[in-house]
């Protein structure tokens, strides 16, 4: 199946972590072509691509810009770099924006349809949540049914999604200073969908042609999906599957087992994995299972969905992005069940090479050679037990012979919602805040985002996550980047013997791992959330605070969109893989520099993890000497080389 280009690179440069070499030899073995293999064949990448100045937005092109002044300065409609790059960005904003937010919809839906009875294997599982949050939009809670309440919160928040208000619901969670700094921009969102729309208008031919104003609307259809659409899918799946709470889990490939039916759930829609979770445990289905050989049935997850069960029933997660192929070359797994995003097209032709059955799920998602089932939540519980027999059929299909689980799993820590962070602190923020002040703690730092096959798989969460924890900076993670730092064991107690002093000593006290696994992509709204509540503690700005992000080996449209919002939030974001801009050195210089006296953050491109952990070390000093703050030692850091001062690219 494969043309085997990377049999002469050595596994060991491909990822870091043994699992994943392991599987990438096997599937040289099988002849199996996997996403390191394409990436080769595509070398050398185009390089207008590279840099953000082809466009092929109408059909007088395709254009392409020479960033070098030899070629054509302009496409055939007169746009110029500057705009060809912002108007690729924006879109690119769009997309991402748009795929968290339509995840945030279905999610919505089910909500709906479980407060109208119409939905099967769902219910509330957090009144309390759904009280406090109906309260907070302004619905009437009492002496009210929880359903009643259900539905008018589902009103509420598909208005979210319109046009006709002047801000999305959500924007009041925001500290004042940070709504009024929006309102002043024109930036405030106003609707989810409305926002995404109008990017894709403004950047249509002959709209929108000032590269600023572009870049400006892009923050604001980023901020519909941070403070929108993600954070309706975050509170609205913690009201229906439970709000997480600390919780032991085990990660990485040797989660599957030998004896037991293997089912992975991969993508990001809690609504189907949480049925399937159940119907694993179905009578009339395990002992379908023994009779056939296997002596129970396994769920694992992948990636967000993945992470979704995690944090809520402990369910072991097998990895991240790329280890979606190389989790087939065990030869152990018999159904990877899909709904949407992050999904390569290519596991339906691995799966050919094993006894695999991948089954897709959303009608908005198909893969070809995919058995689909269409899922429906009215139907849910029978929709998720037929799904599980289909894996269990598939059991007596499996080569004993090729199944090759590599190594033992790892303890891994989960659940670290905003409640169960707050909670582990006595129920205020307070003890947090008062732990940067005294220098305890540095300051803080969300480590987010995917893999991606240009970085060596997780080499640049791990390397990030290890430099700020040893100089007492507490991060937080999502997504991709929690999986690696599991497989890392930076996510247990123990893990705080690798942290600073100071932070060990929190650490210690509190029971938790120096490195907090928050959830998935979309519970980057947890993080906003987070940075609001101290923000609005101390009476500040989100941007006066000790706070930074970074997006070592991102690589879609959604990370994109995580990083304009979070950015336009006022939080200093470093992307380790640098973004297709860089044909514009007006639109580099916006984001990398101008933006901080715009919205209070910018963004930094680092691709060496070592000096990124020194460019957040920074950060987070220069925000706590204006803060009149205590100066700390310069802690584990050693590599002092001189770096540009901002824009730093």
């Amino acid at each position: 199946m494969t043309t085997q280009l990377h049999n002469e690179v050595p596994a060991s440069t491909l990822s870091v972590q043994a699992d994943a070499q392991q599987m990438i030899e096997q599937a040289r073995a099988d002849r199996v072509e996997t996403v390191w293999d394409r990436l080769r064949a595509q070398e050398p990448q185009c390089g207008y691509c590279v840099l953000g100045v082809s466009c092929r937005n109408c059909s007088m092109g395709p254009c392409r810009i020479d960033p070098f002044g030899v070629g054509p300065t302009k496409g055939v409609c007169g746009a110029d770099a500057d705009v060809i790059v912002a108007r690729n960005l924006g879109r690119t904003i769009a997309a991402g924006s748009s795929a968290h937010s339509d995840h945030g919809r279905d999610i919505l839906e089910v909500f709906d349809a479980v407060a109208h009875g119409e939905a099967s294997g769902y219910e509330i599982a957090d009144e309390a949540k759904l009280r406090r949050l109906a309260a907070e939009l302004g619905v009437d809670v009492d002496g009210r049914d929880t359903l009643d309440v259900a539905g008018d919160v589902a009103d509420v928040l598909f208005a979210d999604y319109g046009s006709r208000k002047e801000a999305i619901s959500f924007v009041k969670r925001a500290p004042r200073p940070r709504a009024a700094k929006w309102a002043e921009l024109g930036i405030t969102p106003r609707g989810i969908d409305r926002e995404n729309v109008e990017m894709l208008h403004r950047t249509h031919m002959g709209v929108d042609n000032d590269y600023v104003n572009i870049l400006l609307h892009g923050l604001r259809t980023s901020l519909s999906d941070g403070w929108g659409g993600s954070m309706i899918a975050t509170e609205l799946s913690d009201i229906l599957f439970g709000t997480p709470k600390p919780i032991m889990s085990q990660v990485n490939l040797g989660v599957l087992r030998a004896d037991q039916v293997n089912i992975a759930m991969h993508g990001h829609n809690p609504v189907l994995s949480d049925v399937i979770v159940d119907a694993a445990a179905d009578a009339d289905l395990l002992e379908l299972a023994a009779s056939l050989g296997a002596t129970g049935i396994n769920v694992v997850g992948l990636c967000c969905t993945g992470n979704e069960i995690l944090m809520r029933r402990g369910v072991p997660i097998a990895g991240n992005h790329l280890m979606q192929e190389l989790i087939m070359c065990t030869g152990a797994l018999e159904a990877m069940v899909v709904d949407y995003q992050c999904i390569m097209p290519s596991v339906t032709e691995v799966a050919k090479c094993y006894h695999t059955q991948v089954i897709s799920t959303a009608d908005k998602a198909k893969f070809p050679g995919a058995i689909h089932i269409s899922f429906d939540p009215k139907r849910g519980r029978e929709i998720g037990r037929e799904i599980v027999r289909k894996a269990v059929e598939a059991y007596p299909n499996r080569n004993p012979g090729r199944v090759r689980i590599p190594g033992e799993p790892v303890r891994m820590m989960g659940g670290f919602s905003v409640e169960a962070i707050v909670g582990a602190l006595g129920g205020s923020v307070a003890p947090l805040v008062d732990a940067i002040a005294a220098g305890t703690i540095r300051g803080a730092a969300a480590v987010v985002g995917c893999n991606n096959p240009k970085v060596p798989q997780d080499l640049g969460h791990l390397e990030l996550t290890r430099r700020l924890i040893e100089n007492d900076i507490l991060v937080v993670v999502t997504g991709c980047a929690a999986v690696a730092n599991g497989k890392a064991g930076h996510m247990v107690p123990e893990a705080s013997a690798m942290a600073g002093p100071g932070l060990r000593t929190v650490c210690e006290a509190l029971g938790i791992p120096p490195v907090l696994h928050m959830g998935s992509c979309v519970d980057n709204s947890r993080v906003l959330v987070l940075a609001a509540a101290l923000a609005n503690h101390l009476g500040v700005d989100i941007d006066a605070l000790p706070l930074a992000g970074a997006a070592p080996e991102w690589y879609s449209e959604k990370a994109v969109a995580i990083g304009a919002y979070v950015v336009a939030s006022g939080i200093e974001t470093v992307l380790g893989v640098q973004p297709p801009i860089f044909g514009s050195p007006n639109v580099v210089k916006l984001l990398a520099g101008d933006l901080a006296g715009v919205v209070g953050a910018k963004f930094d491109v680092e691709t060496d993890p070592r000096d990124a952990a020194l460019l957040i070390r920074r950060h987070i000093e220069g925000k706590r000497a204006a803060l009149g703050l205590p100066a700390l030692a310069a802690g584990e850091i050693t590599d002092e080389r001189q770096l540009a001062g901002a824009p730093h690219v």
